[in-house]
């Protein structure tokens, strides 16, 4: 372990780096940290060496010994996984704030500065800053506008539940959290919606690129690595902390959008169609405890037509239908489109639509926005019925409103 004269007071924020066999993007990585514009006397870093047989270890001393950063390095035998050095680095931070920089990954020069001003300004425990991909992709929806407090329902923040947050350490040591080292993926998933649901509020600062996500040539990256077991496991793992935590209703419908559609239903696109029977087998005995645990038609009308399909199939324990699905999307068909109802509304005529002894017409309706052929399809906003009292109260205005407008001469 290797430690630089440290100055007593606490750093505004920690930069904890775990890095596995990180060269050659461990050197722009710890330039991206040195270039902030915070300062060296407001941040510090805790570098983990988790086992690397590359020059990372020596990398990450060699920066330790001539920064201005307040630096520890921490050189430890290979864990696994990017739990145990993120772990290892939270235990060791001393910061208001801590930040899991990936060591494949970089900083815009401001982004300490902009994320620890957010979250001081509004008081929250997590802030989100702009994440663009280098080389690869990155989720775009929730980078829309710059927000103080956001809604963790209503908004897109859902969907990005990597590590690369800046989170308030209060929170973190206050609720003991960890990232849970026997997850092999989806670990950061179950981490960062914990610290969504139990925290204090979630800033987005989206007018500044403040992280970019690098894909690597040799594609060495634990999120690429993992056979399907483990995606069932990140799924039951995050459904059951979403449950714990939300009670039934729409609110937990609207967050149980995520791990249904992007962990669980990957499993079960059009590759399935070309898969050995045993493996289609084991993956439906799998999702079946999920489907009949958390699985809500409330839920189904926050999805794709397609994505609500093959969850009803699921749900149903019909891998012939699922199948059939599955092929109408791997050979890229178009569904139909069919307006049904009083009033009418838009429904795509996916495999079996119309026929309701097998899929019910309403399972093939369009009740979120998509596209069709290069179509915008809207849905139909259904008005809510009122309540009865409030019903009673607007009768009750109308009479009234409505002696009001009669001549006096024809009063009783």
């Amino acid at each position: 372990m290797a430690d630089m004269p440290r100055k007593n007071h606490e750093p505004d924020v920690s930069v904890i780096i775990g890095a596995y066999d990180a060269m050659p993007y461990l050197v722009r990585c710890l330039e991206s940290v040195e270039a902030q514009t915070i300062g060296a006397d407001r941040m510090e870093i805790v570098a983990i060496d988790d086992g690397s047989t590359d020059g990372t270890g020596a990398c990450l001393e060699e920066f330790a010994a001539r920064t201005a950063i307040p630096m520890r390095v921490v050189r430890q035998p290979n864990s696994g996984g990017p739990s145990g050095p993120r772990n290892r680095g939270l235990d060791l931070a001393r910061g208001r704030y801590v930040f899991f920089l990936d060591a494949d990954d970089y900083f815009g020069e401001e982004a300490l500065e902009r994320m620890v001003a957010m979250g001081d300004r509004a008081g929250t425990d997590v802030v989100l800053g702009k994440i663009v991909g280098v080389n690869r992709g990155a989720a775009k929806s929730m980078w829309g506008e710059t927000v103080e407090r956001a809604d963790l329902y209503s908004s897109n923040i859902k969907f990005t539940l990597s590590a690369q947050k800046l989170f308030r350490r209060d929170l973190l040591v206050r609720l003991g959290m960890a990232f849970d080292e026997k997850l092999k993926t989806g670990e950061d998933a179950l981490f960062t919606m914990e610290a969504y649901l139990r925290g204090n509020g979630i800033s987005v600062v989206a007018d500044y690129t403040c992280y970019y996500l690098v894909g690597r040539e040799d594609r060495n990256q634990m999120t690429k690595k993992g056979g399907f077991q483990r995606r069932f496991d990140s799924a039951r793992a995050l459904m059951g902390l979403i449950a714990e935590y939300v009670p039934q209703g729409p609110r937990r419908d609207a967050l149980m959008v995520r791990p249904f559609v992007i962990t669980l239903l990957p499993q079960f696109g059009p590759g399935l169609v070309k898969q050995k029977a045993k493996v289609r087998e084991r993956k439906m005995a799998l999702a079946a405890p999920l489907m009949k645990a958390y699985w809500t038609p409330g839920l189904g009308r926050n999805l794709k037509v397609n994505e609500r399909l093959r969850l009803m199939c699921l749900a149903a324990g019909r891998l012939d239908l699922l199948l059939e699905i599955a092929a109408f999307l791997r050979d890229k068909k178009e569904p139909e489109i069919v307006r049904r109802g009083n009033p009418p509304r838009p429904h795509l005529a996916y495999p079996h639509f119309g026929e309701s002894s097998v899929l019910p017409d309403s399972a093939y309706e369009v009740t979120v926005t998509e596209w069709v052929g290069g179509r915008r399809i809207e849905a139909p906003q259904h008005k809510a019925r009122p309540s009865f009292a409030r019903r009673v109260v607007r009768k009750a205005r109308r009479t009234v409103l409505s002696a009001l407008r009669t001549p006096r001469a024809h009063r009783v």
